[in-house]
């Protein structure tokens, strides 16, 4: 009998390049185990993708179901740490199977839950996050593979505007002003409670990434994502709870741009072991309240240039400092 035709081997009628090409959506049930924590089953999506050289037809893509599986039964006897890790576990298998292509990609997106109490009530709450992360391996001249990996999670939280609390600040003064409370008391009442303004619900995500053998601790992304903003949120509030969220985010009004900014700060600061050349990509959406527009700012850059920017802020405030 004669062996079976690989149609995908056949020469295109068009000789040209791909840049990906495999499999979108797959789902699967991965068990991260956690240092000191239970483990985690997460529901996951994954994207397995390679390059195509000109002179091949298409790629063999019953060849990623395969290596998505076989990396599942190694995690059974192998526990998996990190999703970025086992991200590049499948990304190594699949170019070793497509002998053909010179990258591979492996994407995943899941919801990961977090623990949080309550700000006044301290009531135990579940809150949902969504998490990323992304490999490329890459098969270098002397038949090694190097590798990048990304991980990443995007986070709701609240913000504040900082312009409209201003406007209703001055018009609060003026009011005191003409009902003759004394300046003191105006001043201490303008310092402890927060004015009106307008809220929207924000957006903030980061991905940071880095070569093999550099751990990113998710759960530190996704704390410096809600420390970013104006407050948390919450799934359960009581009435207790509510009033110190509302305090909390007024008394921190923050413009989508401050929240990057912010960000980048922490992430220079909870990482000083990371090399130079990791990338960082910043974002905060905030929904709006009042428009019918949603303000976007981000930020992308290797690690070096952020430390670069705020060792220079620094310089600046401390030749000011000795100025004063």
């Amino acid at each position: 009998m004669d062996a079976q035709v690989d149609v995908q081997a056949n020469r295109p009628e068009f000789s040209i390049n791909l840049t990906r090409v495999g499999v979108t959506n797959v789902k699967k049930l991965i068990k991260v185990t956690r240092r000191d924590k239970r483990p985690v089953i997460l529901v996951s999506e994954f994207d397995l993708f390679v390059d195509l050289p000109s002179d091949r037809k298409g790629a063999n893509l019953s060849r990623n179901f395969e290596v998505m599986d076989e990396a599942l039964e190694d995690a059974l006897n192998a526990p998996v740490y990190e999703i970025e890790q086992f991200c590049g576990d499948v990304a190594e298998k699949l170019l070793d199977r497509h002998e053909y292509a010179s990258r591979a990609e492996v994407r995943m997106r899941s919801e990961y839950m977090v623990k949080r109490e309550t700000p006044s009530t301290g009531i135990a709450t579940q809150e949902i996050t969504n998490i990323f992360a992304e490999t490329t391996t890459y098969r270098t001249n002397d038949k090694q593979h190097r590798t990048r990996r990304m991980i990443g999670a995007e986070v709701v939280g609240m913000t504040a505007c900082p312009c409209a609390q201003e406007h209703t600040r001055e018009q609060a003064e003026m009011r005191l002003k003409e009902l003759n409370v004394a300046p003191a008391d105006i001043e201490a009442f303008l310092r402890d409670i927060p004015l009106a303004t307008h809220n929207q619900r924000g957006r903030g995500t980061i991905a940071i990434e880095v070569g093999t053998g550099y751990e990113v601790p998710l759960d530190t992304i996704i704390e410096i994502v809600e420390e970013s903003m104006s407050s948390k949120i919450y799934e359960l509030l009581k009435r207790t709870d509510e009033a110190v969220v509302v305090e909390t985010a007024h008394k921190n009004p923050k413009f989508v741009e401050d929240c990057v900014r912010v960000m980048a700060h922490k992430v220079v600061e909870a990482f000083p072991y990371l090399p130079n050349d990791s990338i960082v990509t910043i974002k905060q959406l905030n929904e709006e309240s009042i428009h019918r527009h949603n303000a976007f700012a981000e930020r992308v850059a290797s690690l070096e240039e952020l430390r670069q920017e705020l060792a220079l802020e620094q310089e600046v405030e401390a030749r000011a400092f000795c100025e004063t």
